[in-house]
């Protein structure tokens, strides 16, 4: 067995790898950049490797360097994790002439399956079922037309070497096919270096499930079951479960055997997968396969009782797989939320900046995978993954309700993040019942996301919070300022919890370890040990746990629940009333304006000064973390100034240009 490993990666994966290392007695190297030079992965490695500038491009990418990482600490393999030099056979290569085990697949695998067109054909060969499309090279915008016209609308156009959402796009008709060809070559060349684009009929209805396979270098190849990843936004995977709640045994040992053949066709060895969409019959076609361990993998080793890293250590070293088909047991369900630096409110826009608090739930049944801490920053260079939350339960329900409580008592505070938006996700009643497709997101939140929009499951509970946080405030202030007198000495109190201009009237009186709160005719009897300060506020309310996230702006407390976000006011009955008669202040008028949603670099202007536009005409594009953001024209107008130029890094809200 090997007594030395390098991890060519950086982040959550790096750390996972990591941590299956260190429980086998393997010691691990972290490479790291610039950025990355006080990053956990470096802090939890028994050695550190500075490997150049934080641009990944001139680090993490950058082969020569990983690898004379390896010849100065004596690292006799590299676990590539996920992205960066994970599929690039060049890389398995230079290792090889190295004497370097590389821990995954063979370069016949990676070749064939890292290129969509070549990958399709070849399952073709093996028997797996394909989807109806054009495999080879689109030449232009106007080939791409052509093409789809063929096919029939809608069409998918996916860059050849793509992977991660990137250079995809769906198109609706020839304006969007135009358009998509652009933005998905471009992309393409930004993110892989490979500008080549396919298409392929855009099933509709369908679901996103793929098989995870394990194979030796003895001939032995499995398939652990399936995972469902039809919650996407943007081709992007948001939550991922296993099993699905979908498929049936049937479908999935036919799933599963076809995977089986797919490996063997390109002689597999280590962790991959074969995505497949599936249609509502339950007909299967091949998408891809992956040629490295999967963000997701987590929620198969829950349901199967298999370390996926471990097994890819120990086939790299040439074992055999210690277990065989008929040995793979699914038991129980998982389930996975990706959290992410991002924005749900501003059109899940990346958030970058220092995690000035981060902690993450703990519990039976609950992990995070992550490769961030408090105090640590989200770089613009990277990724936005802040943490996988994978939850165990006996059943999807259990699951469900175990990751529900698990967002609810996530604290991030720093960078904008994504918990509302996947507790949302996971309290939805279609989601609960398990009637998934890969439209999901954009069906049932199509004016994308506000917190607002989330009904509470009890909406009392949330002024009976906002009560008792209140009482608690008013509480010190009496204890501090002595102005005050008797505030201490009064059995109750009446406020008013002001939410969304609504009135709702209450009164709080104390109890032995808590407090009674009378709401609309209902007693509330409430026990917590918060106090004033803490983020997470654990209580009873007639004898049901809950956990909300409480944040005091100004006057204001912001509450968070279950996706549910609610700003309220807690006054005074004399005050309440004369707050309903104050007249609401007014946004400012920002219309002649192109702000920069997010931070990012402009690598487009696409109007001059004087130039009229039309509203949906495009106006600049912004590149941030190697995906293109189209900004268009909401109306017509008359541009009179370019505030910025191509080329710049921009912050959000920044702008761009002006209007008369």
């Amino acid at each position: 067995m090997f007594n030395k490993i390098l991890i060519a990666n950086r982040g959550e994966i790096a750390c996972r790898v990591i941590k299956s290392a260190r429980k086998m007695g393997i010691k691990t190297v972290a490479v790291y950049s610039d950025a990355d030079r006080d990053a956990l992965h470096v802090r939890m490695a028994d050695e550190a490797v500075h490997i150049g500038p934080s641009a990944s491009a001139e680090s993490y990418l950058v082969m020569e360097r990983i690898i004379q990482a390896c010849r100065d600490t004596g690292a006799q393999a590299v676990h590539p994790g996920y992205g960066f030099l994970s599929e690039n056979s060049d890389f398995c290569e230079a290792l090889e002439r190295e004497g370097i085990a590389f821990i995954g697949p063979a370069t016949l695998a990676i070749n064939s399956m890292g290129d969509k067109i070549t990958s399709k054909n070849l399952a073709e060969k093996a028997g797996v079922n394909v989807i109806p499309g054009y495999t080879d090279v689109v030449r232009d915008a106007e080939h791409a037309v052509e093409i789809s016209n063929e096919i029939g609308y809608p069409v998918m156009l996916k860059a050849s070497a793509g992977g991660g959402g990137k250079g995809m796009r769906v198109a609706w008709n020839e304006a969007e096919c135009r358009d998509g060809f652009e933005r998905a070559t471009n992309e393409a060349r930004s993110s892989f270096g490979d500008e080549r684009v396919f298409i392929e009929k855009f099933i509709q209805e369908p679901r996103h499930i793929e098989i995870q396979v394990m194979a030796d270098t003895h001939g032995n190849v499995i398939y652990l079951g399936e995972r469902e990843c039809s919650i996407q936004r943007r081709h992007q995977k948001v939550i991922e479960e296993a099993p699905s709640p979908f498929i049936d045994e049937e479908t999935r040992q036919k799933m599963g055997e076809q995977a089986v053949q797919l490996a063997k066709a390109v002689q597999y060895r280590s962790a991959g997968t074969v995505e497949f969409i599936v249609d509502a019959d339950r007909n299967f076609y091949f998408l891809e396969m992956n040629t490295r361990l999967q963000v997701e993998h987590p929620v198969t080793e829950l349901v199967t009782g298999q370390d996926l890293v471990e097994l890819m250590i120990r086939v790299a070293d040439g074992e055999e797989l210690p277990l065989k088909q008929e040995d793979v047991k699914l038991t129980g369900w998982a389930m996975e939320s990706r959290v992410y630096a991002e924005d749900p409110f501003r059109n899940f826009l990346p958030s970058i900046g220092r995690l000035v608090k981060y902690e993450p739930p703990v519990g039976d049944n609950v992990r995070v995978d992550t490769g961030v801490f408090e105090g640590g920053e989200v770089s613009m260079f990277y990724d936005p993954m802040i943490a996988k939350l994978i939850t165990y339960g006996a059943d999807r329900n259990e699951a469900i309700t175990r990751m529900q409580d698990a967002l609810d008592a996530y604290c991030i505070r720093g960078v904008q993040h994504n918990i509302s938006f996947l507790n949302a996700l996971m309290v939805h009643p279609r989601f609960i019942e398990g009637r998934l497709t890969t439209n999901f997101i954009a069906e049932e939140f199509p004016d994308g996301f506000d917190a607002s929009y989330v009904p509470h499951d009890d909406p009392a509970k949330v002024v009976v919070i906002a009560a008792i946080v209140h009482r608690q405030y008013m509480d010190r202030a009496a204890r501090i300022s002595g102005q005050l007198r008797g505030h201490e000495r009064r059995v109750h109190d009446d406020w008013v919890v002001v939410i969304n201009g609504e009135q709702h009237p209450v009164t709080v009186v104390s109890a032995d370890g808590g407090f009674q709160v009378e709401y609309e005719g209902e007693s509330y009897t409430v026990t917590t040990e918060w106090q004033l300060g803490q983020l997470l506020l654990h209580a009873t309310i007639n004898r049901q746990s809950v956990c909300f996230q409480v944040e005091r702006k100004g006057a204001w407390l912001r509450l968070f629940h279950r996706g549910n976000q609610t700003d309220a006011l807690v006054l005074a009955p004399r005050a309440a009333k004369l707050h309903a008669l104050m007249p609401e202040k007014e946004a400012p008028d920002l219309s002649k304006f192109l702000l920069s949603p997010m931070p990012g670099l402009l690598v487009k202007v696409s109007v001059s000064e004087g130039q009229e536009v039309k509203a949906g005409e495009e106006l600049a594009v912004i590149e941030a973390m190697k995906m293109e953001n189209v900004l268009r024209a909401e109306q017509d107008a008359k541009v009179s100034a370019i505030k910025a130029a191509v080329g710049d890094s921009l912050q959000v809200d920044q702008v761009i240009i002006e209007f008369e």
